[in-house]
């Protein structure tokens, strides 16, 4: 009899166990099941969730770049309460939703100058594709603050460093904008300019060539000059002061251009040349002397507006977002010869300055003064080779990007007023 009764408490505990064990392979099972059912539809995505990211991004100054969102909306089906959570963690450090890239697809990319205007917009886009990427910048007209929302992240690195000193560094992809691209900030140092423009990209070619990246070189409409062919298509060779104020930024971008496709023939390095056009957006230095940031803070300030010579000359303004998806479409493309990257709509300085006064209202009269030396009387871009084999053209209307830029502009001049009050 005692026998029997050990052996049912045997069983017993055996069955017991045999539950328990079940139970927990049914828990992971509908575990493993609500995981993988979260991933598939992004139409069940609240809306507020959305609009909690779209807003985390207008804080940090964000665009939401149309290339980028792609990545964004596959993801979030799939951290969709993670992310949430995430952003509202207090005392941690948020970050934007960045896609997660197999290592075969994802690229390590150097942007020198990355952290100023366009290239910080750059950075956003790149880091949200998914891919790691390299900021080198001096600061000599980028700024720290235009990339702090990405320190720390395991996909980005900074480093403090001039393009003019050789740079050790294993990469797939170089876009290489270092450069003061302001007529204040680069006649500022004229010799500095051109030691950035023609050694800096010998440096970065060399690299290039070393690890075997393709390069991408943002050179400038300046390199047209005061054109005497318009529109101007990318055959056109310019023309050009070679010793005039802007010659250092104008020829130092014509000569970086031809050391590209001479490592291009002589080495076989891949290059890829923008020829950008005017660009204005969010993260522009509010004193940096070009014709958008210009007219905005004067008329934000209620002093007048400073036309430069009659107004007539033209110029044609392409939106930082724009620009930035072109850039890329050009980074991966198989075109290799130089490519306009502009927005054809142009306007004369005048009827600028009385786009941005009606934009932002207010009683600032506009004046005349003495026109600057070689300032171009006109420009606008041929796009036709971008629309052909980029499939690329500008899409955010003048009047949106103007808004969105002023609205920036506004949130600076604030930060600027508490500081000094700080100060006080």
């Amino acid at each position: 009899m005692t026998i029997s009764i050990s052996a049912f408490a045997f069983v017993q505990r055996r069955v017991k166990v045999l539950i328990i064990l079940l139970l927990i392979t049914v828990l992971v099972a509908c575990w493993a099941v609500n995981r993988r059912n979260e991933t598939i539809p992004v139409a069940r995505i609240s809306k507020k969730i959305i609009e909690q990211i779209k807003k985390e991004m207008e804080s940090h100054n964000i665009e939401m770049f149309r290339d980028a969102l792609k990545p964004i909306d596959l993801r979030l089906a799939a951290v969709e309460k993670s992310l949430f959570d995430r952003l509202h963690e207090n005392g941690q450090k948020k970050y934007l939703p960045v896609k997660y890239l197999a290592e075969a697809d994802r690229k390590r990319i150097l942007i020198t100058g990355g952290a100023g205007f366009v290239g910080s917009h750059l950075t956003d886009a790149l880091m949200m594709l998914g891919h790691e990427v390299t900021v080198v910048d001096n600061y000599f007209t980028g700024r720290k603050q235009n990339v702090e929302h990405w320190v720390g992240h395991e996909n980005f690195e900074l480093i403090n460093h001039d393009v003019v000193e050789p740079l050790l560094i294993e990469v797939d992809q170089i876009y290489h904008l270092a450069s003061p691209a302001s007529p204040p900030n680069y006649m500022y140092n004229p010799i500095k300019t051109i030691k950035t423009n023609a050694i800096g990209t010998l440096n970065m070619l060399g690299l290039a060539k070393r690890v075997h990246a393709r390069l991408l070189l943002a050179s400038t409409s300046e390199i047209y000059g005061d054109p005497e062919q318009h529109p101007q298509n990318e055959d056109y060779w310019g023309h050009v002061n070679p010793i005039g104020p802007r010659a250092c930024y104008d020829e130092g971008k014509r000569v970086a251009e031809t050391m590209c496709y001479a490592y291009a023939k002589q080495e076989g390095v891949e290059v890829r040349v923008a020829r950008i056009f005017n660009t204005f957006g969010p993260r522009m230095h509010m004193s940096d002397g070009r014709v958008v940031s210009n007219f905005i803070m004067q008329a934000l300030q209620e002093k007048p507006l400073t036309v430069y010579g009659s107004g007539k000359q033209t110029r044609s303004f392409q939106y930082v977002s724009d620009l930035v998806n072109g850039l890329i479409l050009l980074m991966n493309s198989n075109y290799s010869k130089p490519i306009n990257i502009g927005n054809p709509d142009e306007h004369s300085i005048m009827e600028f300055a009385q786009i941005i006064k009606h934009a932002i209202g207010g009683s600032a009269p506009i004046i005349n003064e003495h026109e600057k030396e070689d300032d171009p009387q006109r420009r606008k871009p041929d796009i036709s080779r971008a629309r052909k084999y980029l499939g690329w053209k500008p899409e955010v209307p003048l009047p949106i990007g103007i808004n969105r830029t002023i609205e920036y502009f506004k949130r600076e001049l604030r930060k600027s007023k508490k500081s000094k009050l700080t100060d006080l």
